[in-house]
């Protein structure tokens, strides 16, 4: 903050200022560099072919010191700041669907659980169009927040157009206040084994989780399989209360080291935990970032569950946020994270390469074939660490999962399908003239199966949207394409988006292979 509070006050006289050689001369102090600074910006400012804007200068200039330090040391602009404070609060104030602009048409993916739009029985299809008396068609995605949120409270009219009804609906929807939920769905996976889903730790994470424990063990739940795949982290204390499910006895889960010599801080689990005896596999991949890989790393390193998938990302690096008056803020690095044996998560980086740092994350995932011991090949020199029953553990950057297992990719074909949400768009057009007869979701998971009619008209669909028909490709992801239809299906005739993620889970190798895992994750808690 003393860096900026000089800058600032440089700003601020540069309109009168008089430079001189010795002023902006290159020097050792602070404010030798800051009038540097400051001396460029009024030439720019005087003697720039064009009128510039010095407020986007600044904020370049700003990001472009940022990026002289680390990957994670960043400038964030008011807007941007805005909505991430809103995700990490973890709610918002709207009327609580997920949509999709679907041949120019806003169409609800799901409405949200507890939300003013399910009350009101909105489902997934439904095409929303009006707002307000306004037609919504060529609607882009950034228009729809603006006129769907609003205060709590506050009302707003959508007229409905529902597959399978001729006369359209309208709905008045008073606005309210809106969770977003980073515990993205909780379910058992067979009798015995709870799957959970975490795709961020929030402000709500550690409620959330418990909760869907609760549920779980009410259910039957005797071992756990915890998803941390493309999760991005978010806050330390959420991954130390997640651990504290967990882990219990006062034990160290994770600690950091700044520059100073007395800057290592621990942080422990409580003496007891709610679920310190249940079995559990963390799942993990390339997208596993931060607090992520504080809960796997900590699970590994104290011998408390089992991590499966392929290396984490390896942001191991701790930022702390200064704001800077106008809505923007700066993140600076000031600390590193290391697990309980040791290990420091980050991955090593080097300056002008922030592209290769992030490309890296996944280029160990075998993208052709998965097998139960998959060699993930991993060239990085690293240290062995051990765990607290003497297993080895590795050092070098990110989390080696215990036992690797590669994520099969659809092909470039099967890519595109996706990113078109053509699946929803066909599974939602064929759900209108062709409903399910079956009232039985668990008869339907294990025995339903999508026509090889039904897959050549998803493919005429796709060339009707510019998607030229890929032979090999879609042989390759027959199954994937297969299985994405029954999940948009599922959803659609039971409007439960539990539904998609049970059914998908059907067709992930990473959950079906791990499954098989839980011996060997009881063998190394001692349970």
């Amino acid at each position: 903050m003393f860096i900026m509070g000089s800058l600032v006050v440089v700003l601020a006289f540069i309109g009168g200022m008089k430079y001189t050689e010795t002023l902006w001369a290159a020097g050792r102090s602070i404010y030798d560099q800051v009038n540097r600074f400051a001396y460029v910006m009024q030439l720019v400012r005087d003697k720039y072919v064009e009128d510039p804007d010095m407020n986007r200068l600044v904020d370049g200039a700003i990001e472009g010191m940022l990026e002289k330090l680390d990957p994670h040391s960043v400038f964030i602009s008011a807007e941007e700041q805005k909505k991430i404070a809103e995700q990490f609060k973890g709610e918002f104030e709207g009327i609580g669907i997920s949509y999709a602009i679907q041949d120019k048409i806003l169409t609800v993916i799901s409405a949200i659980p507890g939300t003013p739009s399910d009350r009101l029985g909105l489902r997934a299809g439904d095409r929303i169009i009006k707002i307000d008396g306004v037609a919504t068609f060529g609607i882009s995605n950034e228009e729809v927040p603006a006129k769907l949120r609003g205060p709590k409270g506050t009302k707003v009219k959508i007229t409905v157009q529902r597959p399978g009804l001729t006369e359209t609906l309208d709905y008045t929807i008073t606005r309210d206040t809106i969770p977003i939920h980073s515990i993205e769905t909780a379910f058992m996976l067979d009798q015995k084994t709870g799957y959970v889903l975490v795709n961020q730790f929030t402000a709500n994470t550690s409620d959330e989780l418990h909760a869907a424990l609760v549920s779980l063990t009410e259910q039957g739940m005797t071992q756990l399989m915890l998803d941390l795949r493309n999760n991005s982290g978010g806050y330390l204390q959420q991954a130390i209360k997640v651990l504290s499910e967990f882990v219990g006895g006062e034990r160290r889960l994770v600690f950091t080291r700044g520059r100073l010599a007395d800057s290592e801080k621990s942080y422990y689990s409580a003496a007891q935990a709610p679920y310190q005896t249940l079995p559990i596999i963390v799942l993990v991949n390339g997208g596993s970032a931060s607090a992520s890989e504080i809960v796997s790393g900590a699970m590994q390193d104290l011998d408390r569950g089992l991590v499966v998938g392929a290396r984490t990302f390896g942001k191991g690096l701790v930022q702390q946020q200064y704001e800077l008056g106008d809505g923007s803020v700066v993140r600076i690095t000031t600390d590193r994270y290391y697990t309980p044996s040791g290990r420091l998560i980050q991955r090593p980086y080097k300056e002008g390469e922030m592209g290769d740092y992030y490309a890296k994350a996944f280029e160990t995932e075998d993208s052709t074939q998965a097998t139960e011991e998959s060699t993930l090949e991993d060239t990085t020199a690293r240290e062995v660490y051990k765990t607290e029953k003497g297993r080895l553990v590795y050092g070098g950057g990110a989390i080696m999962p215990d036992v690797k297992i590669a994520s099969t990719y659809s092909s470039a074909y099967g890519y595109k399908l996706m990113m078109a949400n053509l699946f929803f768009e066909f599974a939602n057009s064929y759900a209108e003239s062709h409903p399910i007869e079956s009232s039985d979701f668990p008869q339907y998971l294990s025995t339903y199966q999508p026509s090889a009619e039904m897959l050549q008209d998803l493919v005429k669909l796709a060339e009707n949207r510019k998607i030229p028909f890929d032979k090999t490709g879609f042989e390759r992801d027959k199954d994937f394409i297969s299985l994405s239809v029954k999940a948009y299906l599922a959803q659609i005739h039971w409007n439960n988006r539990n539904n998609w993620y049970q059914v998908r889970a059907r067709g992930d190798n990473q959950i079906q292979m791990a499954l098989g895992l839980f011996d060997q994750a009881r063998l190394i808690a001692g349970l």
